[in-house]
């Protein structure tokens, strides 16, 4: 998938993972690629708390786990990622880390187990401005021989 700016993703090559903010007016923007589905889904979750937070001083305070049921593995990103903005808002906590895994066929629909690793969202120093919701505007989570690309907006 050629990024936003219509350039292959930096470092988008046969096994590689990564990710990059995309700028992009009045909100946040990211695309992530990894060799799998749910590396894709990760590296997006790493995108977008770096965007707006520095946790690189923060300690872990707990782990939360949880399955995502959803329609599609599109409709699976946007979940991951809204439980992100949620916990932020509802719990004052932002991951430091995710494990995502495998996705599974359920029925009908796709499921996957998500672990994040917090910390309190107060021991992060804030570098931009904190997403509010996944928007659905131009959402993609592909995959191809070469792996997986996915780019997502914010609202800010």
């Amino acid at each position: 998938m050629p990024a936003v700016d219509g350039r292959e993703p930096v470092g988008k090559r046969p096994g590689a993972r990564g990710h990059r903010a995309v700028p992009h007016t009045a909100d946040m923007r990211v695309e992530a690629w990894s060799p799998t589905a749910e590396g894709c889904i990760g590296e997006a979750v790493r995108a977008v708390v770096e965007g707006f937070a520095d946790t690189s001083g923060a300690a872990v305070s707990g782990e939360r786990e949880y399955a995502v049921t959803a329609d599609s593995d599109e409709d699976l990103l946007v979940s991951v990622l809204e439980e992100v903005v949620y916990r932020m808002d509802a719990d004052g906590e932002i991951p430091l880390d995710v494990e995502v895994g495998p996705i599974r066929s359920a029925g009908g629909g796709r499921e996957l187990s998500v672990r994040f690793r917090m910390a309190d969202v107060g021991t992060a120093v804030p570098v931009g401005a904190v997403p509010k919701a996944v928007s659905l505007h131009d959402l993609q989570l592909r995959g191809d021989p070469g792996g997986w690309t996915c780019r997502v907006t914010l609202d800010v």
